[in-house]
């Protein structure tokens, strides 16, 4: 007789496909984040459209799934980013094919500034634990309600956190070297990160609503 084959059964719940769509988000955004960026006299990064985006994803995670399961999301991105990295600077180190004239070109776009890598984790790390904290202590005392709240809440939190931290760090990196531009950079990036957040509210609510419908009707099958 033959043996009957067995697999590990996949999960039906979305985490998985949210925390894939957090690390996506974080790490294509440490490669644009190295590109200054110019609007008139405000002066931000390649990746400001992509950041309020990953605080959504993380705010649905934290409101959904509870802190342990966001910070397990926080750190498995921080991982797969210092991988990205380290393979990047592995793949410019490797001597180039006789035929192949971008090298220079390679060098520039994946050759992340240390200081710009240093700045985003550590940005990431300082405002997601901060967002997914404050919105999780925020909801043991509010329970299912005011749910706009808490979402405001860790949105001021941790976007003030991640903004000061990484502009602080990256500023000189990509060019910005004085105290006005500095303090542009920073105002704007939290001020932008901030209104996106509130303005994408509405979807993040329908989002979170249909999390939880979808997990709990699994969860009861």
């Amino acid at each position: 007789m033959s043996t009957p084959v067995r697999f590990i059964p996949v999960q039906r719940s979305l985490y998985p496909v949210l925390l894939a769509l957090f690390v996506a988000v974080f790490v294509i955004s440490n490669i644009t984040a190295t590109k200054a960026v110019a609007f008139g006299p405000i002066i931000t990064d390649g990746a400001f459209f992509l950041f309020p985006l990953a605080y959504v994803v993380g705010d649905v995670l934290a409101e959904c799934f509870g802190f342990r399961a966001t910070r397990r999301a926080i750190w498995t991105g921080f991982a797969v980013t210092l991988i990205a990295v380290i393979s990047f600077y592995i793949a410019i180190a490797l001597p180039a094919a006789e035929f192949y004239e971008h090298q220079t070109q390679f060098e520039t776009v994946l050759g992340l500034v240390p200081q710009i890598v240093l700045a985003s984790l550590t940005g990431y790390l300082v405002g997601q634990l901060l967002n997914s904290w404050v919105l999780v202590k925020l909801k043991e005392k509010t329970g299912e309600k005011s749910l706009w709240a808490r979402l405001l809440g860790s949105t001021l939190v941790g976007e003030f956190g991640d903004t000061l931290v990484f502009c602080l760090i990256a500023a000189p990196a990509i060019g910005i070297t004085t105290a006005a531009d500095t303090l542009n950079y920073t105002l704007f990036g939290f001020a932008w990160k901030t209104a996106v957040e509130i303005l994408m509210m509405p979807l993040t609510y329908i989002v979170i609503g249909w999390v939880k419908k979808r997990e709990n009707y699994f969860a009861e099958a």
